[in-house]
C-alpha cells in the first residue's frame, strides 16, 4: 500500500483560495481521505520553519498559496534544504501578470477574501432593500442603516435600490396623508432616518406619468395639485415629529440624492 502524504496548506490569509484549488485537483483521484492541514496567517519565517519542519517529519507535501514574495522565496529555499516537495500555486501566475500588466502585485494577503466579504455584505444589502421596500416588514427597522421615508413617487424605491448596491441595508416608509406611519418609525434612531421632498410640480408631473403607464384616469386625488400640497404638507408634519433630516430631490439625479443621503447620515453619526 502507498502511504497517503499530509498535505499542508500554507497561506498568508486564511487559506480559502488554496482548499478549493486543491480540492479540486485532489477530485480527478480516486480517493477521499488525503489528509489535509490548513495553516493559515502565515507572515513570519518562523512559521515556514515550523511547518516545513513538520511536513519533513510526515513525508508531507507543500501547497502554498503566499503573496508576499519575501516569504515565498523563503518557503521556496526551505522546501529545497529539507528536501520537501511543494507546489507554487501563486508565484508563476503573480510573476507572469507582473510581466503583462507592467504593475507591482502589493503583496498583501487576504485581498480576495476582503473583496468578497464586500461583495457579500452588497448582496445582503440589495435583499435587505427588497425585503423592506414600500414598508414591508416595519417592524424590522431597526435593523435598517439608512430609512427613506416620503409620500409616493418622491424616489424611496430607487434610492434604496442603488444605496443598497453600494453596500447600505435601506428600509423605506411610504406616507399616505392622514393615515399614521408605523410606530416603529419613530422608535428607532432618528439620525438614521432621512425624509424625502420634493418640490410639487415636479410631483405632479411624476404621478401623470405613472397614472398614464398603469392605464388610470388622470383626474384622481393621486395626481390633483390641490391634494398633493396636503400630502407634502403631511410630510413635514410626520418630519418634524420624528425630528428627520430632509432631503430634497428635485431635479435631482439618484447618484446625487445618494451621496448627500451618505455624508448626512455620516454627518449625524459621526
Amino acid at each position: 500500500m502507498v502511504t497517503k502524504p499530509t498535505i499542508f496548506i500554507v497561506s498568508g490569509g486564511v487559506g480559502t483560495s488554496g482548499w478549493q484549488i486543491l480540492q479540486t485537483a485532489l477530485a480527478q483521484f480516486l480517493t477521499n481521505d488525503i489528509p489535509v492541514t490548513i495553516v493559515p496567517q502565515v507572515r513570519q519565517r518562523e512559521q515556514l520553519e515550523q511547518v516545513v519542519a513538520q511536513a519533513a517529519s510526515v513525508g508531507g507535501l507543500l501547497v502554498h498559496t503566499l503573496v508576499d514574495a519575501n516569504l515565498r522565496c523563503e518557503l521556496l529555499n526551505l522546501a529545497k534544504i529539507n528536501h520537501v516537495p511543494e507546489v507554487d500555486l501563486l508565484g508563476p501566475l503573480l510573476d507572469q501578470l507582473t510581466r503583462s500588466l507592467g504593475q507591482t502585485p502589493v503583496g498583501q494577503p487576504g485581498l480576495y477574501h476582503k473583496m468578497r466579504e464586500r461583495d457579500l455584505k452588497r448582496i445582503e444589502a440589495i435583499e435587505f432593500a427588497v425585503n423592506h421596500d414600500d414598508g414591508k416588514r416595519a417592524y424590522e427597522l431597526s435593523q435598517a442603516e439608512i430609512v427613506l421615508t416620503g409620500v409616493s413617487r418622491v424616489g424611496k424605491t430607487p434610492l434604496s435600490m442603488y444605496l443598497s448596491i453600494l453596500g447600505w441595508k435601506v428600509a423605506n416608509i411610504p406616507l399616505v396623508n392622514g393615515i399614521s406611519p408605523p410606530s416603529a418609525l419613530f422608535q428607532i434612531d432618528h439620525r438614521r432616518v432621512v425624509g424625502l421632498m420634493i418640490e410639487a410640480g415636479q410631483l405632479v408631473a411624476y404621478r401623470q406619468r405613472r397614472s398614464h403607464h398603469l392605464g388610470i384616469a388622470p383626474n384622481t386625488p393621486y395626481t390633483a395639485p390641490a391634494e398633493l400640497y396636503d400630502e407634502l404638507e403631511f410630510a413635514r408634519e410626520v418630519f418634524r415629529r420624528g425630528q428627520f433630516a430632509i432631503i430634497d430631490t428635485t431635479d435631482k439625479p439618484i447618484e446625487e440624492s445618494a451621496e448627500e443621503i451618505i455624508a448626512l447620515i455620516n454627518r449625524r453619526l459621526k
